[in-house]
């Protein structure tokens, strides 16, 4: 089921490398939940960083990903290829985007995100935008 099987977008992903908003939840999925990473998500969070703040620093938070609690989704298959394709060509999503959502699909897994242009595919895909669970991160959490 999606609820215990999540997709990192590049959005939560730089959240939890920048600790911004958010990161609490990630580290909170990644700690008790099955998380993918898709290869374009590797690849936006390498290219961003490499423009803002350079390459030494885009290949540490390479490896760091590397490290973390989740499957790393390096390739893709024929049938997710396609989902993606649907998904761009029906949504109008950017390619980066519609590989996501086709992750989603394939896993059976919930999106995880602070973009709102997936917003869009709520009939499609279950999903999390980080900035809506603050009060449901505390509520599964022990007192």
């Amino acid at each position: 089921m999606a609820a215990d099987r999540f997709v990192l977008d590049t959005s939560a992903v730089l959240a939890l490398i920048e600790d911004a908003d958010g990161a609490e939840r990630v580290e909170h999925v990644l700690r008790k939940a099955k998380v993918f990473i898709p290869w374009v998500v590797l690849m936006e969070v390498y290219a961003l960083t490499c423009r803002e703040l350079g390459e030494r620093e885009a290949d540490q938070r390479y490896a760091l990903l590397g490290q973390i609690n989740a499957t790393l989704l390096e390739e893709i298959d024929e049938p997710t290829l396609l989902i993606a394709a649907r998904i761009r060509s029906t949504y109008r999503l950017p390619f980066p985007a519609a590989v996501v959502a086709a992750y989603c699909i394939r896993e059976r897994a919930t999106l995880l995100h602070k973009d709102k242009q997936f917003d869009v595919l709520k009939d499609e895909i279950k999903l999390e935008a980080l900035d809506d669970h603050h009060e449901e991160e505390k509520a599964d959490e022990p007192a």
